[in-house]
C-alpha cells in the first residue's frame, strides 16, 4: 500500500487501557517532573501572594487555596485524560473548537458584561459560578483540531488554497475574539501552536512565509496600539522608562540579581512587598530567582527540560501521525510558555503576560496544562509496534 493511501489511524477500535503506566521510563519521569513543578509552584505561590492578599483585605492563603483547588481538579483531569485513548480526541476536535469559540464570543459581546466583566482594562474571564479563562482552553482546542485536520489534509499541503489557507481561516475565528479582549500574547500563542503542528505535519515553509507577509500589516496594527508600543519602547530603553512602562522588568531584574547563587531564603524576598507587580503570576519566576537564587532557577529549568525531552520522545514513539502531532504540540505548548515567561523575567523580550506552567497563579492554565500532560501519558500508552510506514512528518519529528 502506498504511503499516500496508508491508513494513518489505528484500525482497532480504541479501548480503555488496563492498569499501570506505559512501558519505559518516560511516563514515570513525566509524572514526577509534573508533580514536583506543581508542588514547588504552590509553595512559591504562597510566598509570592501572601502580602498581596493581605493588602486586598483577604486571608494570606487566599490565592494558595484557590490554586490548590484548581490543582486538584486538574489532577482529576490528568488522570481521566491519561485513561482515555487519545484517538477519542479526534472525534471531539470540532465540538471542542466550537465550544471554545462560543465562550470567546461571550467575552466580546457588549451585552454580556454581567458574566464577562472588564478587569484591568480587558475582558478575559467568564464568571459562571466559577471563573474560567476561555483563551487558555483555546490553546488545547487549536492543538487537537489542527492535528486532526492535518492528518486528513496532509496530501494537500502542496497547495496553498487547499492546504494551508483553510487552517488560517478557522484559526482566525479563535484569534480575532482573543485580540478583541484584548490579549495579544495569547492570540500570538494560539497561532504559533497551530503553525508548529502544521510544520511538523509537513506543510511548506514557503507558504508560511507568504501568509506571514500577508498578515504583517495586521500584526503591526496590533503592536502599534497604546501600551503595547510603550512596552516595545521600554524594551529598547529600560533605564529611561524605569518609572513607566519598563518598571516591571526593572524590578524583575533587581529581584533576580538580589538572589545571587542560593537566594535570600524562602519567604524572605522583598520585591513582593508592592515593588514588583503580579509577583504571583506574570513575574513569579523573578520571585523564585530572588528567594532561591541561581540554584533554584537552574533546578526549575531542569524540570521543564525533563518535561520537554520526555514529550518529544513520546511524540517520536506515537503509534500514528495524529499522536505524533498532538504530542509535539502539547510539548511545545509547555516549552514555549516556560521559555517566554523566563525570558520576560530576564528582560530578554518585552513583557508578554504568559504564565509559567504549573507554577504561576491561574487555574484555567493549570487545568489545561495538567489535562495536556494526561493526554501525553495516553499517547505514551500506544504500542510502538503499531506504527505505520515512516513518512515526511515522522522525519520532522525525529529531527526535532
Amino acid at each position: 500500500m502506498s504511503t499516500a493511501h496508508a491508513d494513518i489511524a489505528p484500525t482497532v477500535r480504541p479501548r480503555l487501557p488496563e492498569t499501570g503506566l506505559a512501558k519505559g521510563w518516560e511516563p514515570a519521569a513525566l509524572l514526577a517532573a509534573t508533580a514536583i513543578l506543581l508542588g514547588f509552584g504552590l509553595v512559591n505561590l504562597y510566598s509570592a501572594s501572601a502580602f498581596l492578599a493581605q493588602r486586598q483585605a483577604l486571608p494570606d492563603h487566599f490565592y494558595l487555596v484557590r490554586q490548590a483547588i484548581g490543582g486538584v481538579v486538574g489532577l482529576v483531569g490528568l488522570a481521566a485524560a491519561s485513561r482515555i485513548p487519545y484517538t477519542w480526541w479526534r472525534s471531539l476536535a470540532w465540538p471542542l473548537l466550537a465550544a471554545v469559540w462560543g465562550a470567546l464570543l461571550l467575552l466580546v459581546l457588549p451585552w454580556t458584561t454581567g458574566i464577562a466583566p472588564e478587569i484591568n482594562g480587558a475582558r478575559r474571564w467568564l464568571t459562571l459560578g466559577v471563573t474560567i479563562q476561555p483563551s487558555e482552553f483555546a490553546k488545547l482546542a487549536i492543538l487537537i483540531w489542527t492535528a486532526h485536520l492535518a492528518v486528513k489534509k496532509r496530501d494537500e499541503f502542496q497547495s496553498l488554497t487547499r492546504g494551508l489557507a483553510p487552517f488560517f481561516v478557522v484559526w482566525g475565528f479563535l484569534i480575532v475574539p482573543i485580540l478583541l479582549q484584548p490579549d495579544l500574547s495569547t492570540a500570538f500563542m494560539v497561532g504559533l501552536l497551530g503553525l508548529l503542528v502544521l510544520f511538523t505535519a509537513g506543510a511548506r515553509i514557503a507558504h508560511f512565509l507568504f501568509m506571514g507577509l500577508f498578515l504583517l500589516p495586521v500584526a503591526w496594527m496590533q503592536l502599534s496600539r497604546g501600551f503595547r508600543m510603550e512596552r516595545l519602547r521600554s524594551f529598547g530603553d529600560m533605564e529611561g522608562t524605569a518609572l513607566g512602562a519598563g518598571y516591571q522588568v526593572k524590578q524583575s531584574l533587581i529581584a533576580l540579581g538580589s538572589g545571587g547563587a542560593t537566594g535570600v531564603g524562602f519567604g524572605e524576598g522583598r520585591q513582593k512587598f508592592g515593588f514588583l507587580p503580579e509577583p504571583h503570576n506574570d513575574f513569579i519566576f523573578s520571585m523564585i530567582g530572588e528567594e532561591w537564587g541561581f540554584m533554584g532557577v537552574a533546578g526549575l529549568t531542569l524540570l521543564y527540560l525533563v518535561v520537554v525531552v520526555v514529550g518529544f520522545r513520546i511524540a517520536r514513539r506515537a503509534p500514528d501521525l495524529f499522536g505524533q502531532l498532538l504530542a509535539m504540540g502539547i510539548t511545545s505548548f509547555i516549552a514555549i510558555h516556560a521559555v517566554l515567561h523566563m525570558s520576560v523575567g530576564l528582560g530578554v523580550i518585552p513583557t508578554t503576560g504568559l504564565p509559567l506552567p504549573l507554577v504561576s497563579y491561574g487555574r484555567s492554565n493549570l487545568l489545561v496544562t495538567l489535562v495536556s500532560v494526561g493526554i501525553l501519558l495516553s499517547i505514551a500508552r500506544g504500542d510502538p509496534r503499531a506504527r505505520r510506514e515512516t513518512d515526511l512528518p515522522r522525519a520532522r519529528v525525529s529531527r526535532v
